[in-house]
């Protein structure tokens, strides 16, 4: 009994041993590829980081104002409908004229409750607002104050209080809540952790790209820089240090590298230059170092990080979970059977790319199809054509990618895999503790490829203990 013990013990350290020769493997191959990019990437975010300095950019502010206006919040209590002169002073008694509104002209007028305390005051609804939208009562608002202004307007017949915006603080705090506790609840400690990896990759965007924008940092490096920090972050910190994470960036870096390239070539040949964009055009008076070709490129690499980053990781995981349930087979079908997954998601993907650029652009593809232009001047015209780009150069490198992350994934998997050809051909008959205690080994409990692959090993060594009518009883249970 004392020479079986010991026969256990030696069994059950030996995947042990591999696994961990098998991890080895697997981190010097993709430290060997990851490493130097990463450092590479760094010193060239050090070497673009900006200054921060605002010198020579002149943009006015629109919530900056005159002394004496201030900005207030309330909440509406009633809203009417009367002559705009209502809601204005008397008219001018110098020229003895009315206020431009004219006797025939309504006005929407909300009085409003200030959060500050006081009268309620009657606050002058914008035109666009009031005919699209509208206001109730119970809506928190945002109101320009004139009423302390020096040369108050009152007395020329203008309005004292004046709608800016809705206050949206509760509603959008209460979505990022429910938000966060789907994602938490559903993956739990990963979700998590994605969830800060979202603030982390906002920090260098915000931080870093932005910024280098302003500056006039080359747009293009600029663009990759800090695209590929933020998915070195995001991808390690939400999902871990192991093989598959790795090569899920390396996919993810290759589908960043063509995305750039082809945003370059594209931004250039098309000549997207913002025209007829009104944001564009209040940056372009801003400052002379701001390109809004620039500015264009850097969004296009951006705009597909999110789904670039979804199908690498999915793919990779894919390929893992083959090689677990099969871990004998050949890298050829490995690499098939994992594309027949990634054309799926290729398809699905480029839907969603597509509807989600058309979701955002809505009020544009309206305008434009009022026009009544043939479909091709439609999508190539200068509200669309950037949107049209857009979808294009972010599916290509998202399907380009897609093949890529599978072969190295197929690469690493098999080049870590442990070799089941020098095992045991099965257990023997004073073995029993042995078998059961390597059965424990699952690849669900591991994530790594050196302990996946040893799992699996195991898997293929026990396999290998039954008896050919065994087998042929599985395997017709299975399909049954």
């Amino acid at each position: 009994m004392g020479s079986g013990h010991t026969h256990v013990s030696q069994g059950h350290s030996e995947p042990t041993a591999q696994a961990i020769a098998a991890r080895r493997k697997a981190n010097y191959i993709l430290a060997a590829v990851l490493v130097p990019l990463t450092l590479l990437t760094l010193a060239a975010m050090a070497m673009l980081w900006p200054s921060g300095s605002k010198e020579g950019i002149s943009l006015a502010n629109p919530y900056s104002a005159a002394p004496g206006v201030t900005f207030d919040t309330g909440k509406i209590q009633s809203v009417v409908v009367e002559s705009c002169m209502q809601g204005t002073a008397a008219p001018n008694a110098n020229s003895g004229q009315q206020a431009s509104g004219g006797e025939g002209s309504d006005c929407t007028f909300a009085f409003t409750e200030p959060d500050k305390g006081g009268n309620p005051v009657k606050v002058v609804i914008n035109p666009d607002i009031a005919k699209s939208h509208g206001v109730k009562p119970g809506d928190q608002i945002r109101y320009l104050n004139l009423s302390n202004a020096q040369g108050a307007s009152a007395g020329q017949g203008s309005p004292a209080y004046i709608f800016v915006d809705f206050v949206r603080t509760l509603p959008i705090v209460l979505l990022a809540l429910l938000y966060a506790v789907v994602v938490i609840a559903v993956a739990r400690w990963r979700g998590l952790r994605a969830l800060i990896g979202l603030v982390g990759a906002y920090f260098v965007l915000v931080s870093f790209m932005l910024p280098g924008l302003v500056e006039g940092k080359p747009p293009l490096l600029l663009a990759l820089v800090g695209s590929t920090v933020i998915m070195i972050g995001v991808l390690y910190f939400a999902h871990g240090f192991s093989a598959r994470t790795s090569t899920a960036l390396l996919g993810t870096m290759f589908g960043l590298a063509i995305t750039a390239l082809l945003a370059a070539w594209a931004t250039d040949a098309a000549n997207l230059a913002g025209v007829g964009n009104h944001d564009a055009a209040t940056l372009v008076n801003t400052s002379a170092n701001i390109s809004i070709s620039g500015v264009i490129l850097c969004g296009l690499i951006i705009s597909g990080l999110g789904v670039l980053n979804d199908v690498t990781i999915t793919q990779s995981s894919a390929v893992w979970e083959l090689y677990e349930l099969a871990p004998a087979t050949s890298a050829r079908k490995l690499f098939t059977s994992a594309m027949r997954i990634g054309r799926d998601h290729i398809a699905s993907t480029v839907y969603t790319i597509a509807f989600a650029y058309a979701g955002a652009a809505l009020p544009i593809l309206i305008i434009v199809m009022l026009y009544d232009r043939p479909l091709g001047d439609t999508l190539t015209s200068a509200e669309l054509s950037e949107e049209v780009i857009r979808t294009l150069v972010g599916s290509i490198g998202l399907v380009l990618a897609i093949p890529v992350t599978t072969l190295i994934a197929v690469l690493v998997v098999k080049a870590t895999g442990i070799r089941t050809a020098g095992l045991p051909s099965g257990p023997a008959a004073g073995d029993h503790g042995e078998t059961q205690e390597r059965r424990a080994v699952s690849p669900d409990d591991v994530d790594d490829t050196g302990a996946l692959a040893a799992a699996a090993a195991v898997a293929a060594e026990t396999g290998q203990a039954e008896t050919p009518a065994e087998t042929r009883r599985g395997r017709r249970a299975d399909r049954g």
